[in-house]
């Protein structure tokens, strides 16, 4: 009896370890969280990188206003050879070889060929040219800021489509829960009518009917069902990466109640912060740097120049050198194709504040309809609570009935079609109310990543 105790206690151990190991070595994958869809899309996105991209081009653009600051340098090697009297004659002086024979007139006129290798060190420098480089550098970093504002615009787009993405596979996995709750509760029906006719309490059209039911609510079960992976793949599109099946798992769609602010204080709200009316300020602003830049191209302009020179008969032989530095005053005295640049300026600076204006009125539309449809979702959620509540209610009196034999199947099934019907109902009303709700924050320029706690 002691050994086949130890080991009963000895496999009864055996089992424990084992199903620990199995456990351990098959943990329980974590919900997919919207969170992780999103910094997904933010990674994955093509839109994202192209608006990165753009943004990098802004900024190569203001560094390359800035250049015009920075003296310019540069070296040249030239070798060239000829017997041109007056390439000869000057290249002898810079050679600096010139001699009592080189006066005679058979020389000048018809000298004999000459090489001349000259390297070249020449800069130049703009001292001045009445502000015209300081605002178009002031225009490129504006140019460069509205960039930014787009960019943080389209990563908003990204949130949103990610966000909604989300819902319906929220909705979607709740729809095919109550899809599958129904199918039993009819399958229980199904077995339940199938007793009462084999006892004599009920006729055979009862069974029919509600086999029937059954039949109609596995359909639905299955449209539940393909529906729920078309949101998965939609969702995976929206964050421009598959989701692995075993990751699969998603929390559950929850009602939440959520108030927005005064109607005008929101379009206000969404006047100031909405990266896109930004991003339209910005280029305003650079549209008006830009027309001051083109009034100062009218303005003089002072350079200063100078180069150093090293002349001589080989590459490596010795030769002359010399230099020459000075400074320039530019007028430009008929400016006509200034003019038509500076009324372009202008036209240009006249529709970036007319865009502004009409930004404002499509911002002031879209809250308006976000918060109208918000309000509307979250009433609709309360009405539909109230019917299912009330249908439930019904469901339960009339089983009760039917089981004491006062209702009809037909009774019973239209109860248990209007109790279905306000389940989906309302489910349907509070993922609206969710969508309605990201909408809002998506017209205030409020959805970020970082602030998605009222959709989890």
């Amino acid at each position: 009896m002691r050994i086949l105790g130890t080991k009963i206690f000895l496999s009864l151990g055996f089992l424990v370890f084992c199903r620990a190991g199995i456990t351990q070595a098959n943990p329980v994958a974590e919900p997919f969280t919207l969170q992780q869809a999103v910094s997904t899309a933010l990674k994955q996105s093509p839109d994202h990188r192209l608006a990165a991209l753009d943004v990098d081009a802004a900024v190569a653009n203001q560094y390359l206003a800035k250049s015009a600051l920075l003296p310019a340098l540069s070296f040249s090697e030239l070798a060239n050879r000829g017997n041109d009297p007056v390439f000869v004659f000057g290249e002898r002086l810079r050679q600096q070889r010139f001699s009592q024979s080189d006066f005679a007139l058979n020389a000048l006129n018809k000298p004999t060929p000459l090489g001349n290798f000259t390297t070249r060190f020449s800069g130049d420098w703009i001292v001045f040219d009445s502000w015209k480089t300081e605002f178009s550098i002031r225009r490129a970093t504006e140019e460069a800021a509205a960039m930014r504002s787009t960019a943080t615009r389209a990563d908003q787009e990204i949130v949103h489509r990610v966000v909604v993405s989300y819902q319906g596979v929220l909705i979607a996995r709740k729809q095919l829960d109550v899809s599958r709750h129904q199918m039993e509760t009819a399958q229980a029906l199904a077995d339940s009518s199938k007793s009462r006719v084999a006892s004599g309490l009920a006729v055979d059209s009862d069974q029919l009917s509600a086999e029937a039911n059954l039949a109609a609510r596995q359909q639905e079960e299955i449209a539940a069902e393909g529906d729920l992976e078309i949101a998965w793949a939609e969702l995976e599109r929206a964050q421009g990466a598959p989701i692995p099946e075993e990751a699969r798992r998603i929390q559950e769609l929850q009602a939440s109640q959520l108030e927005p602010a005064a109607l005008r204080d929101s379009v206000q709200a969404a006047i100031l912060t909405r990266p896109d009316r930004k991003s339209l300020e910005q280029a305003t602003q650079a549209s008006h740097s830009a027309l001051l830049a083109t009034r100062s191209s009218f303005a003089p302009t002072l350079h200063a120049f100078g180069n150093w020179e090293l002349d001589r008969r080989s590459f490596a032989g010795p030769g002359g050198n010399n230099w020459t530095a000075g400074v320039e005053l530019n007028v430009d005295i008929l400016p006509f194709a200034k003019r038509q640049q500076l009324a372009v300026a202008r036209i240009a600076e006249e529709r970036s504040h007319v865009a502004a204006r009409s930004a404002d009125e499509q911002i002031r539309l879209e809250v308006t309809r976000a918060w109208y449809a918000q309000k509307a979702a979250s009433r609709m959620v309360q009405v539909a609570e109230a019917a299912r509540m009330q249908t439930a209610e019904s469901l339960r009196i009339l089983r009760n009935r039917y089981s004491a034999g006062l209702a009809t199947m037909t009774d019973q099934l239209r109860g248990e079609d209007a109790e279905r019907q306000s389940e989906a109902n309302y489910w349907a009303a509070v993922s609206r109310s969710r969508v309605a709700w990201c909408e809002l924050r998506f017209a205030m320029g409020t959805l970020n990543a970082d602030n998605l706690g009222d959709f989890e």
